[in-house]
């Protein structure tokens, strides 16, 4: 349990929870998954339907008035749009669910994993340090690509839509595809994973970068959960168990870790704790580790959180849009400061969690 003094931590969790609708949407965009699954874990947990009103009127109002499905749309938040239409009996959202699984599972296939963007958005870096020849080269036609982030948004979907249509299609496209996020990211040494892929020069960048093993730990954790007993989730659990090993061996004494967790230099970044606050938290109570082993980090992890919270309800010192680099020390730069769909949503899972 976090202590806030003399603030309850159910005020805290108000205040946080009040800033998700305030957010700015883009109907989609990276990071606004888990802002909307906080919302609908919110209205239950504050017994307040305003938060769940809003995600079902956001959902339809782009069900009903998008046009055709474009690429972006692969960071829909399908997870919650599925459990919409459960605690709805919304019609309409099952059906633009459908379609929009039905658009995703188009796409060309880099290794087993659907891509995430057919020419990567590689940025100059941020920070003092300049890109070499090859890797300018690169960055100005980098090609097809498979990012971390999107471990958060396909398998899970996929699975929730396979359990909620009684379709075990789409539960084995879930594993399939989370399954091959981990081989094409997951260093099995290490249980990080890294940043991206790209289909041009066939390797893996950046290991290690926080935020993404957050991504990468809650959507294998969601799969195991959607699929249940559907589909052969034993590689899924190995792979969430060797990334949980990881992150206990880089958190830092405070229950931190640094923007890249195995990298001081970065410096500190708060959203990590928060996701691996709830990511251990779940990781336990599906058997894939012992709460034994979690029990002490779950707690540094809160310990983190409580000096990263303002009383406004606000989680500080969350990085803004990272986007992509070839270059490590891009990741050390990232401005800092804004109030962030990959901040605040994790910020009331994590309130959430603590209370019940």
């Amino acid at each position: 349990m976090i202590e806030f003094g003399e603030v309850s931590l159910r005020d805290i969790l108000k205040k946080a929870s009040a800033t998700l609708p305030t957010l700015p949407f883009k109907a989609w965009h990276f990071g606004d998954s888990i802002a909307f699954e906080a919302m609908i874990s919110a209205s239950h947990h504050l017994n307040d339907p305003a938060f769940i009103n809003f995600a079902r009127g956001f959902v339809r109002g782009w069900a009903t008035t998008r046009r055709d499905f474009r690429p972006l749309d692969c960071t829909a938040p399908g997870l919650t749009i599925c459990h919409l239409y459960e605690q709805t009996g919304d019609r309409a959202i099952l059906e633009v669910a459908i379609d929009l699984a039905d658009y995703l599972a188009t796409r060309r296939l880099v290794g087993s994993v659907f891509t995430t963007w057919e020419s990567s958005p590689l940025r100059i870096p941020y920070g003092p340090d300049s890109l070499s020849f090859e890797d300018e080269a690169l960055r100005q036609d980098p090609g097809a690509g498979v990012f971390v982030d999107c471990l958060h948004f396909d398998p899970p979907f996929f699975a929730s839509l396979g359990r909620i249509a009684g379709d075990d299609r789409w539960t084995q496209l879930a594993i399939q595809q989370a399954n091959g996020y981990i081989c094409l990211l997951q260093d099995s040494a290490s249980g990080l994973f890294d940043h991206f892929y790209l289909e041009k020069t066939g390797r893996s960048y950046v290991s290690g970068w926080g935020r993404g093993q957050g991504w990468a730990l809650l959507g294998l954790l969601d799969v195991i959960e959607e699929a249940g007993t559907t589909g052969d989730t034993g590689t899924l659990r190995a792979a969430a168990r060797n990334l949980i090993q990881g992150m206990l061996r880089t958190q830092n004494i405070d229950g931190s870790w640094y923007a890249v967790v195995n990298a001081q230099q970065s410096g500190s970044e708060s959203s990590t704790a928060a996701f691996m606050a709830i990511g251990f938290r779940r990781a336990a109570a599906l058997g894939v580790v012992s709460w034994s082993e979690v029990e002490d980090a779950i707690g540094l992890a809160y310990h983190s959180l409580r000096h990263n919270i303002s009383d406004e309800g606000i989680l500080k010192d969350v990085s803004v849009a990272v986007w992509a680099s070839t270059l490590t020390t891009h990741y050390y730069h990232v401005p800092k400061g804004e109030v962030v769909p990959w901040g605040q949503g994790p910020l009331v899972l994590a309130l959430i969690d603590s209370i019940i």
